[in-house]
């Protein structure tokens, strides 16, 4: 009894340690993860203050007029940052009505409709997409996929639509090859994996009883598609089709090379145009004078801005959806 006495101490006291070294080790990480997130709310002050304070001596000077007039000439100082926007959110828009259905018509093959020995080349291959670089999207936009559309594509569409009230104006003028629907296709190209993969993704997470269980009431595929698989997922298919919105809004060098870096718009979707970061990659280091510099830090803070307002509002329809779904 008095060595079973004279352990108890000890091994109380090899407990308490423990604990205290599980309790150190559990400060440590909270408050390394508190100081992470805390580190990405700086970063993202940081950025804004910066982008606020370079734009200022532009939007002070210019006022309204910067926002709502597509002039751009440096030699008069007068900017506008009309044009840009329109581009930007032109061929982002198109980008993702072509990008999606096709990302998620893929995602749907490869899950529930691809024989199994293909699932993994096809996954592969469509991924590899992802890793190739954005100037080698604009060399073969500029090289090959440019004259295609020039020679082949733009002369049918135009011949098409001739006489076709609308749609005559929106697929007019000569065909350039490059401008606001050639840079489109190519974002389509460029986002296509990340909608893919991610939808792919999370299509996997579906649990197999849900979807053997749709079956067997005598769903077809499309039904348990539309009924099951998309509404258990839509908030990961919706982070994927947002994340390669984010994509498109800041390409800069595929679409420098296909857009035709015009400072105008135009209702047709053929004519040369320019987006936001495509002004920036061109002129940044040919700005001379402080106005001319900071009217082009005012195109970063704009397109700051659109990408925050395209995030929250799809935030904003995510919890709506929940709402609706839990109502």
């Amino acid at each position: 009894m008095s060595a079973v006495q004279e352990a108890m101490p000890a091994g109380r006291g090899s407990r308490d340690a423990t604990v205290r070294r599980f309790a150190l080790t559990d400060a440590i990480f909270r408050g390394l993860t508190k100081a992470a997130a805390i580190l990405v709310l700086v970063l993202l002050g940081g950025v804004a203050f910066s982008l606020i304070a370079g734009s200022w001596p532009a939007l002070s000077t210019l006022g309204v007029s910067f926002l709502t007039t597509e002039s751009w000439n440096p030699v008069t100082e007068k900017f506008g940052a009309l044009a840009p926007i329109y581009g930007t959110v032109i061929t982002s828009a198109i980008a993702i009505i072509i990008a999606v259905p096709i990302g998620i018509g893929i995602a749907i093959f490869l899950t529930e409709l691809c024989p199994r020995p293909l699932r993994r080349p096809i996954g592969m291959a469509v991924e590899l997409l992802a890793g190739i670089p954005s100037i080698i999207y604009g060399i073969w936009g500029l090289f090959v996929f440019a004259p295609f559309l020039q020679t082949t594509v733009q002369p049918f569409i135009i011949w098409l639509f001739h006489g076709v009230p609308g749609l005559n104006n929106l697929f007019a003028g000569p065909p350039y090859g490059i401008g606001l629907l050639t840079s489109a296709m190519i974002l389509a190209i460029m986002i296509l994996p990340f909608i893919t993969s991610i939808t792919k993704d999370v299509f996997d997470t579906v649990p197999s009883v849900l979807k053997e269980s749709a079956y067997g009431i005598g769903c077809t595929t499309w039904e348990v598609t539309r009924r099951v698989v998309i509404p258990y997922t839509r908030v990961g298919i919706m982070g994927g089709i947002m994340l390669a919105l984010g994509r498109a809004l800041g390409e800069t060098m595929a679409v420098t090379f296909v857009i035709g870096n015009a400072h105008r718009i135009s209702s047709s979707l053929f004519a040369p145009a320019t987006t936001i970061s495509a002004t920036i990659a061109n002129e940044f280091t040919e700005a001379v004078g402080d106005l001319y510099t900071s009217s082009l830090v005012a195109l970063g803070l704009i397109l700051f801005v659109i990408t925050f307002i395209i995030l929250a509002i799809a935030r904003y329809m995510l919890m709506r959806i929940d709402a609706r779904t839990g109502a």
